[in-house]
């Protein structure tokens, strides 16, 4: 392979990560948002507060499955996914501004989010 092989190659790589990037935030807010309609005590206010809340879950999925190689799905890694994926969601309402949920609230949220992350094709996680 010569050097302009790599070359297209590499640029391939980078646009095909921001495409999952991408694609995960777009799913982490679909998800998010059917997960707090359908849960009593999580509300989000608006659409930034989702948008940026599916920035934050999505970023701290990223630095725990990079530092722990722990996955935060609440079906993915059993009883400590789901721990992972109620302290997430929970932790989320200090860093985003609308965005509320109790601890009972986020339980029930961390099995809502997994039901939900389960049947959107893909392999999204929070």
């Amino acid at each position: 392979m010569d050097n302009n092989d790599s070359t297209i190659q590499s640029k391939s790589n980078t646009g095909n990560t921001v495409g999952q990037i991408i694609g995960r935030l777009i799913a982490a807010a679909v998800v998010l948002a059917i997960t707090a309609f359908f849960t009593p005590g999580f509300t989000i206010d608006n659409i930034w507060a989702l948008a940026l809340a599916a920035v934050v879950l999505t970023a701290m999925d990223y630095l725990i499955t990079r530092f722990t190689n722990l996955h935060a799905s609440p079906f993915g890694k059993g009883f400590v996914g789901f721990v992972l994926a109620t302290a997430i969601l929970y932790l989320t309402q200090y860093f985003v501004a609308g965005y509320s949920i109790s601890w009972i609230a986020a339980i029930v949220g961390a099995l809502v989010y997994g039901v939900v992350d389960y049947f959107l094709p893909g392999n999204q996680g929070m």
